[in-house]
């Protein structure tokens, strides 16, 4: 009889201590969600600007987002050391000429303890005139939050390829 209630005591402690796990495993995951979304939206707000960069103010509203000592790294085209340069760049070579699109479901979110976020995914460059996506890459944003505010201080945009028809 004193096994029974041994186990049935084990038990007991156990369930209540799973219980007592599940709102801090609930206030994680709410937290997770959060900087889920929060991140999800900066990039969606990056990229829009990015996307319309010939637009009038558009430009600037990009800039709004990086650091002004942002590193950018770019397997093909190496790397910028500022937000400045970056800016220079994207106006020559992006403005006008093609769009970012983010490929659906690979977007990943890791917390980063008392400074921000990393975010990785994958996303296709499609030609403006054209309408067709010719190429594809990795990237990973290096986010900060400090002060109310979040800015993108590394980017790495990695492992570029053609996007071959099916």
């Amino acid at each position: 009889m004193n096994k029974i209630a041994l186990f049935f005591g084990i038990m007991l402690a156990v369930t209540a201590a799973s219980a007592q796990a599940a709102p801090g495993a609930d206030k994680s995951a709410a937290s997770a969600d959060a900087l889920t979304k929060t991140v999800s939206g900066l990039d969606s707000e990056l990229f829009d600007a990015f996307n319309h960069c010939d637009t009038p103010g558009e430009l600037q509203k990009h800039a709004g987002y990086l650091a002004k000592r942002l590193e950018f790294y770019h397997d093909k085209g190496g790397v910028t050391w500022t937000r400045a340069a970056y800016l220079a760049n994207t106006q020559k070579n992006v403005c006008g000429h093609f769009r970012r699109e983010l490929v659906p479901g690979s977007l990943e979110i890791f917390p980063i303890k008392d400074f921000g976020a990393i975010e990785q995914g994958w996303h296709k460059f499609c030609d403006l005139k054209t309408d067709q996506c010719f190429g594809e890459a990795q990237f990973l944003i290096v986010w900060r939050h400090r002060a109310g505010k979040w800015e993108a201080t590394r980017i790495f945009s990695y492992g570029h390829r053609a996007i071959v028809s099916k």
